[in-house]
């Protein structure tokens, strides 16, 4: 199975949900699942489609894609995370790095709708 992810690889998303996550979890076939909802959801907050796939992300100016991936990595690690808690040490650790993550995206979704922003991702300026 191959990395289908466009805004993040598995390696992005296995990183950002930590070294316990669920083997299940972060397996290709999880990552390429959360990952498309991740996409999905950057997509919708932006009202624009930033690479439709892999070549296309590629090509971006390398200044502002960047916050593409940190952004969809943390919330296709979230997703990783909620699967399956058993492997932290505790539920307030796998909370808490939940809580990193959420306030990672949520920054970030901030940034990407200002429509400067959008255009700098696309035209590096």
């Amino acid at each position: 199975m191959a990395d289908t992810g466009i805004y993040a690889t598995s390696n992005e998303i296995i990183n950002a949900a930590g070294a316990n996550a669920s083997a299940v979890s972060v397996s290709e076939a999880g990552t390429n699942q959360f990952i498309a909802m991740a996409e999905g959801v950057i997509n919708a907050v932006c009202r624009k489609v930033f690479a439709a796939d892999q070549a296309a992300f590629t090509a971006l100016p390398a200044g502002g894609k960047k916050i593409l991936s940190e952004t969809a990595s943390c919330l296709a690690g979230i997703r990783c995370i909620e699967y399956d808690m058993s492997g932290y040490t505790s539920r307030a650790e796998a909370e808490d790095m939940i809580n990193v993550l959420r306030d990672t995206a949520l920054r970030n979704m901030a940034i990407l709708r200002d429509d400067k922003v959008q255009r700098f991702i696309i035209n590096g300026a």
